[in-house]
């Protein structure tokens, strides 16, 4: 029987947030520390929290790529301490699985707070998961918070309903507009605006009708690293759940998406799942031939009718909505529309 995640605490003007860097260490090293430093100013300035850097974090690429376990021990650090009400990723990378043996699961579970962040933060989802805890699939430092000129009021608006409201989220209309342009994190393109395009609406691939379900998923690219190890969710969490899958900057082949989906069918999990959410895909690279990758197993497995809805606004795209998971959700085929149908926090 599956047991509910638990809710952290909503967040409030006035407190205090950890940042972390449970992957790459990017945030420390010189060339790009006034990213870490604008992302951090746009914590206070837009939404008055004070903000602290926990003390491994800052030390750069090098040295945190050689030590997993200080990028742990932040983490343990930043749940155990009570003056800290919410922990921020400064951005992902390849390798936080190593940060595995490092992790007491029962200092998430003692402390609950919330947790933020996206692609091989999936991993540090996965730590919050298997210690019955709720965390949010979404923006980091250096990325959303960071972003050139002035964070997106798409994504300061999930957040503000997500994480400072205790109220039921409701629907998420998609963005009317997006972005994967990437420039140079170099000082000189600090006032460069990254170049908006024309969003179109959440695609139904198949399906019909209305479902509900929990939410659980994340980076597939990254997800393929926790299979068949301590992190991966007991089978119960996938009965009656809503999936959401993206996929990362490096644009992984259509084959490979056949290939991951085969591997949830043969789990079994595709056919316990209510539905599944796709993000939109970076750069749209693949985005038709993703699709098609999606339905050829979804026919394979005789789930021709499982809800699927396409294109949505979370993920390596900008800018971005929240997934809290655990938090019950529905898919509206007939409308082609998405809510969650609870409050993400207490």
């Amino acid at each position: 029987m599956r047991t509910l995640l638990k809710k952290p605490n909503k967040l409030q003007p006035g407190d205090k947030v950890a940042t972390v860097s449970p992957s790459w260490g990017g945030a420390g090293d010189e060339p790009i520390r006034w990213r870490y430093e604008q992302g951090v100013q746009r914590l206070k300035d837009v939404f008055d929290l004070e903000v602290v850097a926990m003390p491994n974090s800052l030390k750069g690429s090098d040295y945190l790529y050689a030590h997993p376990e200080a990028r742990a021990e932040d983490l343990m650090t930043a749940f155990a301490d009570k003056s800290i009400k919410g922990i921020i990723a400064n951005i992902g990378g390849e390798e936080s699985i190593r940060l595995l043996p490092y992790i007491d699961f029962e200092t998430i579970h003692e402390n609950p707070k919330i947790f933020m962040g996206y692609s091989d933060v999936t991993i540090a989802h996965l730590f919050c998961h298997k210690a019955g805890l709720s965390s949010f699939y979404g923006p980091a430092i250096l990325t959303d918070f960071a972003e050139n000129i002035e964070m997106h009021p798409y994504t300061v608006k999930s957040i503000q309903q997500t994480l400072f409201s205790n109220e039921k989220i409701g629907e998420i209309k998609p963005s009317m507009e997006w972005t994967s342009e990437f420039l140079e994190w170099d000082i000189a393109n600090k006032d460069t605006q990254r170049k908006m395009q024309p969003n179109s609406a959440y695609e139904v691939l198949q399906g019909t009708g209305v479902v509900q379900g929990r939410l659980i998923g994340g980076c597939m690219d990254v997800l393929e690293f926790a299979k068949s190890t301590a992190l991966w969710p007991e089978e119960s969490y996938w009965d009656d759940s809503i999936l959401f899958f993206e996929t990362s900057e490096e644009k992984p082949k259509p084959d490979l998406m056949k290939y991951w989906l085969r591997n949830y069918a043969a789990q079994g999990i595709l056919q316990k799942t209510n539905g599944i959410l796709f993000a939109k895909p970076y750069d749209e690279m693949y985005y038709t031939e993703y699709k098609e990758a999606i339905r050829t197993v979804m026919q394979e497995y005789g789930l021709a009718d499982l809800p699927i809805l396409y294109n949505m606004n979370f993920g390596h795209t900008e800018p971005k909505f929240m997934l809290p998971y655990g938090a019950q959700t529905e898919i509206d085929c007939d409308e082609a529309s998405f809510s969650i149908i609870e409050k993400a926090v207490e």
